[in-house]
């Protein structure tokens, strides 16, 4: 498969390696280009791909080409490559809160477009990527991107209309667990702990749960009650947090970034 990737920013590179490393390319099977030439020397050198600030150039050497370009570019990038897009090509769109329909104004009849929805976690190899289809993608299509996307984490498959709202939770999510990760070590120093240790262990606190959430199946509050015992420290930050609107304040988080996604789209 030779991928093409427009854009190398942290999501477009984050998908080279992911591919690379995964087995899926070799170095000379990806074509990437940017208007970042000196970035695009650095991936050369690194990574052994074949670079260009030419997008039209990409283009004509891949048979999947990647949309890692911001939203507000995206349409100029795809008219100015759309000449140079063959017939049945697979295009995948990363652009947050563009819909298929706007893309697929600007693709040839005969293109095929997947839409996916990853997060900065891609840079770790620990995404979640949610995958929707154009009105021309097969199931070919849509296990290519499954393919793709699972080089840097997990995937899931949901209709165009849920996108605004996996944008909100998981496209915009890693900023608030962030936000709660200070927290957390802000309340650690608080109560004596140096700052490097007190980062550790809320990082690793939330990557554990996240864990157990994703691998023992378990409902989260079935989970939470596993820690809680009668009286004990647990049920008491637990009060803590209600009485703060923890809880209110983390869907309202969720909320306001859906609904900021749908404007995007409009």
């Amino acid at each position: 498969m030779k991928i093409g990737v427009i854009g190398t920013g942290k999501i477009g590179e984050a998908l080279i390696k992911g591919v690379l490393a995964s087995g899926l390319c070799q170095s000379d099977q990806i074509f990437a280009s940017d208007v970042d030439a000196e970035r695009l020397g650095t991936l050369h050198s690194e990574l052994g791909i074949n670079t260009s600030v030419e997008n039209a150039q990409t283009v004509t050497s891949a048979e999947v080409i990647i949309l890692a370009v911001k939203p507000q570019i995206i349409h100029s990038v795809l008219k100015s490559i759309k000449p140079q897009i063959a017939e049945g090509c697979l295009v995948i769109s990363v652009a947050a809160g563009v819909k298929t329909r706007a893309i697929e104004d600007d693709l040839p009849d005969s293109a095929h477009l997947v839409r996916v929805m990853p997060n900065i976690a891609c840079t770790v190899g620990q995404a979640i990527s949610a995958i929707s289809a154009g009105t021309h993608a097969t199931d070919v299509d849509l296990e290519t991107a499954r393919t793709i996307f699972g080089s840097v984490g997990r995937v899931v498959t949901v209709p165009e209309s849920m996108m605004d709202a996996v944008t909100g939770l998981s496209g915009s999510g890693p900023a608030f667990v962030f936000q709660m990760i200070e927290a957390m070590a802000d309340g650690g120093v608080h109560e004596g702990l140096p700052r490097e240790i007190a980062l550790k262990l809320a990082a690793q606190t939330v990557l554990g749960a996240a864990a157990m959430v994703l691998e023992i199946g378990e409902h989260p509050g079935a989970l939470k009650d596993m820690v809680t015992s009668p009286a004990g420290t647990t049920i008491r930050g637990i009060r803590a947090l209600e009485e703060n609107g923890a809880r209110a304040a983390m869907m309202a988080a969720v909320i306001a970034a859906t609904r900021r996604s749908r404007e995007l789209g409009e």
